[in-house]
């Protein structure tokens, strides 16, 4: 699924009223017509709404919505924030078909209220009183600087109400392709969009802004969108399937690789177990855990299936050798912070020439030995959360900026990063990106990044090719923890659920693929 800045959406707007071909105003129509059908489905309990346009498109949709709810005997006030004396061509249109259902009204004494008001100062503002429901038409994606002035006003007026607020297209305040944060913004309850992701919905920094998402299809042109290059993609069912590869009968456990974990210290064995049986649970043919003397018990208790070797002292792993015949090396979870480590790693570098996986501690020591970065082998893949990556890279001032800093240090040190988080980020070195779909709140527990480790570390192993390897073990890591979160709930679920769930997740996806 592609995600299209702010230039693409309206070209292929542009695109569809050409080609299908259809009016804008009759587009327009489409989308009020999907909105008022959500809103039907959804059952809200409202027998008053207000709906603020303003003077733009969105405005002209806001105007459309109201013109049809209105027809569905709902008492509906809009209010039109008037900034100028004229309004795009497409709400001047809608302003006239709603005036005339106005007329309508009155002349066959419907029962049911349609308003329209319009706001053009702050004392008009202050007569604003709370709704049921409210629908947020002002901007959309048509906003290009902060709201200021009596815009701004209205806005935190908005807010203040506590109703519940759907937003068309995008929260008012909103700015697709750059950063809000530091934006007056609606909090949606709900947004209804329009055919495709934005980036804006996909930052953590929008997350009390935008609601719930909803995509909704308006027949845009199928063409326009099948042709298009895109800077983001988001990882859903039908990606996942491109990849995955079903097992042949007439194989054996040769043929899915011998992995190696390197993890574990005193009071952290359980980073090494959760990591071992991620790796065991997503279908890796052979299993060798390098542990201190102290989780020998631990491991071969809890995993069975993992061999372990020894290593270091009781506490701690040390230096080993022979790790170039292993077809990949997961490092750091649970290995400890100790002066030592940094030796460790750079002997694991100087051994391993194929990509492998980083994480947790390992990451950690890197960030205090830059150095070490630039041996790690080409395409590896390092998997930060945001304070991790924050000690590698350096601060940002916004999740844009981010973002955009995982891509430039993924193309300049040959790795793919993936930056975990809800719609967990995926930066590849030859410039393509991807937001995972799957995953939830649930997972923001102590030892889940340890199981998507062993995860990456077994489908490396089996055969798959980094990318492919990071986009199928970060959707399957989280639909894992959905599986989990449907039976344990989001707070009840534990790392250990996730990794126990992989076998359901792998099921779904088998499925799928046989469609």
């Amino acid at each position: 699924m592609k995600v299209l800045n702010l230039t693409q959406i309206k070209e292929w707007d542009k695109y569809t009223i050409e080609n299908e071909p259809i009016t804008s105003i009759k587009l327009m129509e489409r989308a009020a017509v999907a909105c008022v059908k959500w809103i039907g489905k959804e059952k809200f309990n409202f027998n008053k709404v207000a709906i603020f346009c303003g003077q733009g498109n969105n405005g002209g949709d806001g105007l459309a919505i109201a013109r049809l709810l209105s027809s569905k005997n709902k008492s509906v006030y809009v209010y039109i924030l008037k900034t100028r004396a004229v309004g795009s061509n497409d709400f001047e249109k809608n302003l006239s078909k709603l005036k005339r259902k106005l007329q309508t009204n009155i002349s066959n004494k419907k029962t049911n209220s349609l308003k329209i008001c319009y706001l053009e100062t702050e004392e008009d503002i202050k007569q604003l009183v709370s709704y049921e429901l409210i629908i947020d038409a002002l901007f959309g994606s048509g906003l290009n600087s902060p709201l200021k002035g009596i815009a701004l006003k209205l806005v935190e007026c908005i807010n203040s109400f506590g109703s519940k607020i759907i937003s068309i297209d995008l929260p008012s305040g909103l700015f697709v392709d750059e950063s809000s944060k530091e934006n007056i913004k609606i909090h949606a309850t709900h947004t209804l969009s329009f055919q495709c992701f934005k980036l804006a919905f996909l930052l953590p920094e929008n997350s009390k802004s935008i609601g719930d998402v909803h995509i909704l299809d308006i027949g845009l042109h199928p063409k326009f969108y099948k042709n298009l290059l895109t800077s983001y993609e988001i990882v859903d069912e039908k990606k996942v399937k491109s990849i995955y590869k079903p097992r042949n009968r007439f194989t054996n456990k040769s043929n899915y690789g011998h992995a190696a974990l390197i993890a574990g210290s005193t009071g952290m064995m359980g980073a090494a177990v959760l990591a071992a049986k991620g790796c065991l649970r997503s279908g890796v043919g052979k299993l060798t855990c390098y542990i201190p003397n102290s989780g020998n018990e631990i491991m071969q208790t809890s995993i069975p299936e993992a061999m372990c070797c020894l290593s270091g002292n009781a506490n701690y792993i040390k230096s080993m050798n022979g790790l170039s015949k292993y077809n990949v090396i997961g490092v750091g979870p649970g290995i400890g912070l100790v002066e030592s480590h940094s030796q460790l790693l750079q002997n694991i570098l100087m051994q391993i020439k194929k990509p492998m996986v980083i994480d947790a501690d390992a990451l950690t020591i890197l960030a205090k030995n830059r150095k070490l970065l630039n041996q790690v082998p080409p395409y590896s893949i390092l998997t930060p959360h945001p304070k991790e990556f924050e000690r590698l890279f350096g601060k940002t001032k916004n999740n844009i900026e981010t973002i955009k800093l995982v891509q430039q240090q993924a193309k300049a040190l040959d790795l793919i990063i993936i930056l975990k988080g809800h719609f967990t980020f995926i930066a590849t070195p030859n410039n393509k990106a991807y937001f995972n779909s799957t995953g939830n709140a649930g997972m923001a527990t102590g030892g889940s990044g340890d199981v998507l480790t062993g995860i990456l570390t077994s489908l490396l192993a089996q055969g798959y090719g980094e990318e492919e390897a990071a986009i199928l073990g970060v959707y399957l890591h989280g639909l894992a923890g959905d599986i989990a979160a449907s039976k344990f709930s989001e707070e009840g679920m534990i790392a250990g659920d996730i990794a126990d769930h992989l076998g359901e997740a792998f099921k779904k996806i088998q499925q799928k693929n046989s469609v």
